[in-house]
């Protein structure tokens, strides 16, 4: 399994989105998985990643938010939490939707 965090160079995220990933993973038991970073710099790296926007979480080349569009653009993303609309998921948001994607 490979999970991927793509993201844009300076987003105010994506460390918060690292920390709260690897906490998923950890409550799923899965600590053990590494998780690796990819900046994408230019339209040409945003090509068949499944980024929808920084941060984006993927496993095997899939964005796990599935309901966030492709994004050709380096680009915030905005997610639906249930506190309302944040630059990130929630940790119990990624743990089912990694539980969702096979995890």
């Amino acid at each position: 399994m490979r999970i991927e965090l793509l993201h844009i160079d300076e987003c105010p995220n994506m460390a918060k989105a690292q920390e709260r990933l690897e906490s998923a993973l950890t409550a799923l038991g899965h600590s053990d998985i590494p998780v690796i970073t990819r900046l994408l710099a230019s339209a040409s790296d945003v090509a068949g990643t499944g980024f929808a926007g920084s941060p984006t979480i993927t496993v095997n080349g899939s964005d796990i938010f599935p309901n966030g569009a492709p994004a050709n653009d380096l680009a915030c993303r905005i997610y639906a939490t249930p506190s309302g609309l944040a630059g990130l998921p929630t940790i119990n948001q990624i743990a089912e939707a990694l539980k969702d994607n096979g995890l």
